[in-house]
């Protein structure tokens, strides 16, 4: 045998006259050895884990939509939109949209009997860029009042890493899709009355004139820009005159708005797994004259939905109804640039039909249409007395019911003697 397999086969103790080794000792120090590694590297990852939980935990309460990258995300799309224009193109409009308003202004006032000071020093020329701007200011006002609830539920304390990394998630791709749907709106919008209506500090509006958007939309209509300006003015004038001549409005309306979104959060705080299951049955179901949101509304919450937008409607076709009548003065051409507008908004795209009844924007063109017959109906009826009718009180404001049958309103408010 060679000397490898002699040593290999000598039984323990045979060479030298030592004792022998106790059986198993290094075999359990090394098991011992490794039981305290792995004690000690569960208690790092746990400790890891704990802080990694928190921290995501803080970070997932942040809110729902992260509104810095919202608007990021909106800015860059517009700004690539076509038809943008420098700072030097939107300052040599300001001096034609004040001249506009110089006219405006006095005719408002005259057909309405109501003196409306200092919207004009309250008036803008502005890019969608700087719209995206004022309207994610806005909405993440609007957030903040219902996002403890909904936060509460998403992230509640303890609910640790996971939970914590799926709402991360979630305001992720929430924020890049409230950044497209701005930014779908902001290459839209023409002008705005800028109004926060839910605002604690009840500070005047201003007068917002999407240059850009408003210059594309006269040349796809084939109308001469200065006169298609003057006409946009006009509607936006009239809401400044609805709200600012009218003190009991706003507060009447930002206290129905705020019970609304209060009562939908606290539903959405408690949504069921299966919440979007109902909501694709809701939009397969939808039809004419039916908005998706309402598909998920209680009844209660429903008649106050309906009740927000009657009022809506009185206030956009009062604005469009008042853009014609006062237009005929001061508006050149006004048949035909309503005639192309209106018909504008009938023809859109698949796409825009569809964002828009994602945005909601589909509400506000129904509240366009329905709330310009209601005006014109009543005005038909009963002339200046009913316009002037409509904004004595919140009791003066028709119901959903009436906006759909003026004549009921007619009969409220203004009965025959």
């Amino acid at each position: 045998m060679s000397g490898e397999q002699a040593t290999r086969e000598d039984p323990p103790g045979a060479r030298g006259g030592g004792s022998p080794p106790r059986p198993g000792r290094p075999r359990t120090r090394t098991r011992n050895a490794f039981v305290g590694a792995g004690f000690l590297a569960g208690a790092a990852l746990g400790a890891v884990m704990t802080v990694l939980s928190k921290r995501a935990e803080e970070s997932a309460r942040r809110g729902l939509i992260d509104w810095n990258a919202a608007e990021r995300v909106a800015a860059g799309r517009v700004r690539r939109a076509p038809g943008a224009l420098d700072s030097l193109e939107l300052r040599r409009a300001e001096p034609i949209y004040a001249a506009a308003m110089a006219e405006i202004v006095p005719a408002l006032s005259r057909a309405l009997e109501t003196e409306l000071p200092g919207i004009v020093e309250r008036s803008g020329v502005v890019d969608r860029t700087t719209w995206v701007h004022a309207n994610v200011a806005a909405f993440a006002g609007i957030m903040s009042k219902v996002q403890g609830d909904l936060m509460a539920q998403v992230v509640p304390p303890g609910s640790g890493l996971v939970k914590a990394t799926m709402a991360i998630a979630n305001r992720m791709v929430a924020t890049r899709q409230v950044g497209y749907l701005l930014a779908f709106m902001g290459q839209r919008v023409l002008g705005q009355y800028d109004l926060a209506l839910l605002s604690a500090e009840a500070t005047p509006g201003r007068l917002l004139f999407v240059e850009e958007n408003i210059r594309r939309t006269a040349l796809a209509l084939d109308v001469p820009l200065n006169p298609f300006r003057t006409w946009i003015a006009l509607h936006e004038t009239t809401h400044a005159f609805e709200f600012e001549a009218h003190p009991w409005l706003r507060p009447y309306l930002a206290e129905r708005l705020e019970r609304q979104i209060s009562s939908m959060s606290t539903s959405a705080a408690g949504l069921s797994g299966d919440a979007l299951k109902k909501l694709g049955r809701v939009l397969r179901r939808a039809g004419a004259g039916e908005n998706w949101m309402e598909g998920l509304m209680t009844p209660v919450q429903r008649r106050e939905f309906r009740e927000v937008q009657a009022v809506m409607s009185v206030l956009e076709g009062f604005g469009d109804y008042m853009m014609d009548e006062v237009g005929r003065d001061l508006v050149p051409g006004v048949e035909l640039i309503s005639a192309r507008f209106h018909a504008r908004r009938e023809n859109r795209t698949s796409f825009e039909r569809a964002m828009m009844r994602i945005t909601g924007m589909d509400l506000k063109m129904e509240q366009y249409r329905k709330g310009e017959e209601f005006v014109a109906a009543i005005a038909s009826a009963r002339g200046a007395k009913a316009l002037h009718a409509l904004w004595l009180g919140p009791e003066s404001l028709p119901s959903p019911e009436e906006i759909d049958q003026p004549s009921r309103w007619l009969a409220r408010v203004l009965p025959a003697s």
